[in-house]
């Protein structure tokens, strides 16, 4: 990026609007962890252990189903 060019404030983005700057600026490190904080920051955020294998998914299809709804049924 030049310096002639000036990134978008991304505290007064919404998440959904950093998140299409994350994926078409996928190099943007800074943008990249401010949608994180964001992420962090929703108060219906729903934190689940990690995973030792895509099998146990199955235990938990409520994140299979928020899954394909947040992809837009691409999943």
């Amino acid at each position: 990026m030049d310096q002639m060019t000036q990134k978008p404030n991304f505290q007064t983005m919404s998440a959904q609007e950093l998140k299409s700057y994350v994926l078409s600026h996928r190099e943007d490190d800074e943008a990249f962890y401010a949608y994180l904080d964001k992420v962090r920051e929703r108060k219906n955020r729903v934190v689940y252990p990690p995973l030792n294998s895509l099998e146990e998914l199955e235990k938990y299809p409520e994140v299979l189903e928020h899954m394909r709804q947040d992809s837009g049924n691409n999943f």
